[in-house]
């Protein structure tokens, strides 16, 4: 398999496709610049993540849920009014009289829908599935201008992201089997950029819990991240060299041009990508970094928003996460937590799982598909058991 050059932080195995032009109920997943050719589902080749998905079997296993379900599961709609949009999304209530605790799930990088479908896994179904059966209300939605959704994903920005989840926890609010006092949120991956973002907006936010989020500016943590997958899928110091100067190389031309009009910092990176990429995937790359979402990404520093919560958080990762290595992110995320003079956070780092939170073999975004665990049983009794401890 290729793996990609300046990848993503969650879902850089799925196909780059052209954030830059996906369609409403389109979904892709980007990645930035790869190696070489692997098969469509998981390489940058311009196929929307509906498609990819599709291509899959579905994977069942023992942690997929089978209806009929112990607990009632209702498809909603809430409204972003700023945006003027209307996000579709699927609650899960547990059985008995509430109110109860809740969480909003906040998904990795890409159009990804209210599952997080990924290469025949719905992390987010076994995950709101687990935290439902133990007595705590869980709402998932699509992104803006994925599946259901409305809204435009190719136009959105993190601080878009951060609207859509503002307003998915007044939804929760205004619920009368919640308990609005103990709503929090849960994000994975970028998803654990957002959820801090929006703890720092609505202070009424009773907690956070981080899986595989980032502590490093993506500046940092995409090097590190390009060289751990290309040192598990075996390539040569020389191909790993060659493919962090390249990276070094497109990185600094979206620096430089950051304030240009995005046609220009897509020519830019175009021509950077000549005779490294086939042309196809080389125009791909070059609209997906031309994006305000990418822009963002590149410029946003966690540490910052995360000396400015103040609710509790839980802080989790996988010592087999190749895309944002605990080695390089858990220490930052603890200097950036203590230097805001935060006392309740709690930071474990899980033997060996890897960025979804599957037990793994290398850690590599290769494996993902082919792992029959869809998120291990351990992170998600550790996810629910701290939500409930601060749900008192």
């Amino acid at each position: 398999m290729s793996v990609p050059l300046v990848c993503t932080l969650a879902l850089a195995v799925m196909a780059c496709a052209s954030r830059a032009k996906v369609p409403a109920a389109a979904t892709s997943s980007p990645s930035v610049i790869a190696a070489s050719s692997a098969p469509a589902s998981i390489t940058p080749t311009g196929v929307t993540r509906a498609k990819a998905a599709a291509e899959v079997a579905p994977r069942r296993g023992d942690q997929t849920p089978i209806k009929p379900y112990p607990y009632r599961e209702e498809a909603v709609t809430f409204k972003n009014v700023g945006a003027n949009i209307e996000l579709a999304a699927t609650v899960t209530i547990p059985p008995g009289k509430g109110p109860f605790p809740a969480v909003l799930l906040i998904a990795g990088s890409g159009p990804t829908d209210r599952d997080e479908t990924l290469l025949g896994h719905k992390p987010f179904l076994v995950l709101a599935d687990y935290l439902t059966r133990n007595g705590i209300v869980v709402l998932r939605a699509d992104k803006r201008g994925v599946g259901q959704s409305g809204g435009d994903f190719a136009k959105a920005s993190l601080s878009d992201f951060v609207s859509d989840g503002v307003a998915g926890i007044a939804y929760l609010k205004a619920q009368p089997y919640v308990d609005p006092g103990k709503i929090g949120l849960l994000g994975h991956s970028e998803g654990a950029i957002v959820a801090p973002m929006i703890a720092v907006h609505d202070p009424a936010v009773a907690y956070v819990v981080m899986m595989a989020g980032p502590g490093v500016p993506a500046t940092e943590l995409l090097p590190q991240q390009a060289r751990l997958i290309r040192l598990a899928e075996g390539q040569s110091q020389q191909q790993i060299d060659a493919v962090l100067s390249t990276q070094r190389r497109v990185l600094g031309i979206v620096e430089r041009d950051k304030h240009e009009d995005p046609a220009t910092i897509e020519r830019d990176v175009r021509a950077a990508l000549s005779g490294v990429l086939p042309e196809a995937q080389a125009v791909l790359q070059a609209k997906m970094m031309a994006t305000p979402w990418y822009r963002d990404l590149l410029d946003y520093d966690p540490a910052a928003t995360l000396r400015r919560l103040t609710c509790p958080v839980l802080v989790l990762s996988g010592t087999k996460d190749l895309q944002v290595p605990p080695q390089q992110n858990l220490p930052a995320i603890r200097k950036a937590l203590e230097r805001g003079g935060k006392k309740q956070f709690e930071i474990d780092e899980l033997d060996g799982l890897n960025h979804m939170f599957q037990t793994a073999t290398s850690g590599s975004p290769s494996e993902y598909g082919a792992l029959e665990e869809t998120m291990s049983p351990t992170a998600m009794s550790k996810v629910a058991g701290w939500i409930l401890k601060h749900s008192r």
